[in-house]
């Protein structure tokens, strides 16, 4: 005969193993909507990018380089200068890079020309000990070679590597999955909306390379004066500045050799914007137009088949606090 304490202990156990039972179905359960959640929400797999900049003349390609570093939708596969003298503005990017520990990102000097402009942050530049770089335009063609439709070119700066590398390798150049460019001058020129357009720093420079990219047949979204005169002003500028990190530090001595005697300048972030589009489109709708180039650096629209994505106008407010909370956070 069984003992009342020994049936009680019995019905425990019974009683908890059933619960047990329940407990472990429930989780099971729910394991596998949080696992069906996670599937969902997983991240894609980051866009391969090449980073044409001819950073040390004004400051925003300062910025769009940061938020690059800081956009894990990147994979930053190299970085190529343009514009003049490119072994020296290779070498602010060595040194950048270095400040903010991603010296594994290769480092590569485009096609070389006169310096027709202010080189303003030469002095960081030069505190990089001097060394040969490789060629830009044999990086891009090498990596298209290696990544065929997968790498988006992002172009801040003039297009003279472009060019170069369409002339020596057409084909390969055209198996750029895109280049997404800031440069060109629709309706709007430099200053405010109701200036006229004017020939862009970027298109003027080299007019033949960029009617050498709209005639590649690679898709090309560009990002003109129309939507990327967006200014960084106080006391974000200030809050950014002073953030302390490794990244704003090195926008801080650069920004302080852009600036000069003055004592603050307002930033005019042409150049991340290009970037963001890259990250976040609905931040710049783009519309298919069909631009003109003519040898004063005019980008004209006419009548015919689209060659171009353009963004007229961006989301001023929503890009800055994208790209505040990238870089500061």
């Amino acid at each position: 005969m069984v003992g009342a304490a020994t049936m009680g202990g019995m019905k425990n156990v019974r009683f908890f193993a059933a619960l047990s039972a329940i407990l472990l179905t429930v989780a099971g359960s729910a394991g596998v909507k949080v696992q069906a959640v996670a599937a969902q929400t997983l991240p894609a797999e980051p866009q391969l990018v090449i980073l044409d900049t001819d950073i040390g003349d004004d400051i925003d390609d300062a910025f769009a380089l940061a938020l690059i570093l800081r956009s894990p939708e990147l994979h930053l596969l190299g970085i190529e200068t343009a514009f003049a003298d490119t072994e020296l503005r290779a070498r602010l990017v060595d040194r950048y890079l270095a400040a903010v520990g991603r010296k594994e990102i290769p480092v590569m000097a485009g096609v070389p020309g006169p310096q027709t402009n202010h080189f303003s942050q030469a002095a960081y530049a030069r505190q990089e000990p001097e060394r040969r770089h490789g060629s830009g335009v044999d990086f891009l063609l090498g990596q298209i070679k290696a990544h065929p439709g997968q790498i988006t070119l992002i172009a801040i700066g003039p297009l003279t590597n472009i060019k170069a590398a369409v002339e020596r390798d057409a084909a390969t150049f055209k198996k750029l999955k895109r280049v997404v460019i800031m440069g060109g001058s629709v309706y709007r020129g430099y200053g405010d909306q109701h200036q006229p357009p004017s020939p862009e720093w970027n298109i003027v420079c080299d007019p033949a390379a960029a009617k050498a990219l709209f005639g590649a047949g690679v898709p090309v979204f560009a990002m003109p004066l129309d939507s990327t005169q967006v200014h960084l002003e106080q006391p974000d500028l200030s809050a950014l500045l002073a953030h302390g990190s490794p990244l704003t530090d090195q926008l801080t001595l650069l920004y302080h050799q852009w600036t000069g005697d003055k004592e603050w300048r307002s930033p005019t972030l042409y150049d991340p914007v290009a970037v963001t589009y890259a990250i976040r489109p609905e931040l710049c709708p783009a519309k298919s137009m069909r631009l003109e180039v003519d040898a004063k650096g005019f980008t004209r629209p006419v009548d015919g088949p689209p060659n171009v994505q353009v963004c007229l106008q961006s989301d001023e407010k929503g890009f800055l606090e994208f790209l505040l909370g990238r870089i500061a956070r």
